[in-house]
């Protein structure tokens, strides 16, 4: 199946070519190789982010000019339009080469958690030694998240009720959300990228939210002084 998959994928490509821009003009082609990685190796649907604007691109391409996540959110298409499809994905990265690669989490797709990015690399060295299995890391320069396997916002609830203390610090990207992914530019500066790639040999493998919050929760208590490992 990865072989049929990896030929229908450079046949795009090949015939992407003639429609790539002309030289001196924008583009990305790993944005858009990653898009349809995504899309056609791992099943994973996705969109454009809006992007930026302005002279200094430092600006988010929508109407908000406050806007907390520039460039890295969903705007026009809109979140529910996140695709398998490689001809779509092919489409809107040809037309806006330099979009940033959402994921659309929840459903059948990844979700993730995310933590600050210095408490997630203490976190993580500390779950290793544990000898615990994790999945795919997307790290950008100030928080990581860890994808797991799909989770309803009902399962997430019941999860966290039962709880004495979750981190604040943590953020949850399940049903009805979205992750940036690599190599899309991060919102506050730098690039996202993989601190551990997918590897599906012998398929996507990705961890259980329950086993992956007990772990954190667990990381988190007993720091000196009452405090929390996976605070800022």
């Amino acid at each position: 199946m990865r072989e049929i998959l990896g030929r229908r994928l450079q046949r795009l490509r090949n015939r992407l070519k003639s429609l790539r821009p002309a030289p001196g003009q924008s583009g990305d082609q790993a944005l858009l190789d990653a898009a349809l990685t995504c899309a056609t190796a791992w099943q994973w649907p996705v969109l454009p982010g809006v992007g930026r604007s302005g002279a200094d691109s430092t600006r988010c391409a929508c109407p908000d000019p406050d806007c907390v996540v520039p460039g890295a959110h969903p705007f026009d298409p809109g979140l529910l339009a996140a695709t398998t499809d490689p001809r779509m994905v092919a489409w809107w990265w040809t037309n806006r080469p330099t979009a940033p690669v959402l994921l659309a989490t929840g459903g059948p797709a990844p979700c993730a958690v995310s933590l600050p990015a210095a408490a997630a690399a203490r976190a993580v060295v500390r779950l290793d030694a544990q000898g615990m299995r994790l999945g795919p890391i997307v790290a950008t320069p100030t928080r990581w998240s860890l994808l797991v396997a799909p989770y309803s916002l009902e399962r997430l609830g019941e999860l966290l009720y039962a709880k004495d203390q979750v981190p604040s610090a943590l953020r949850f990207h399940g049903e009805g959300g979205y992750l940036l992914l690599p190599p899309s530019p991060a919102s506050g500066g730098g690039q996202v990228r993989w601190e551990r790639e997918p590897a599906d040999a012998g398929g996507l493998w990705l961890p259980e939210i329950e086993a992956v919050v007990d772990a954190l929760v667990e990381a988190s208590s007993g720091a000196s002084g009452g405090g929390s490992r996976l605070a800022y």
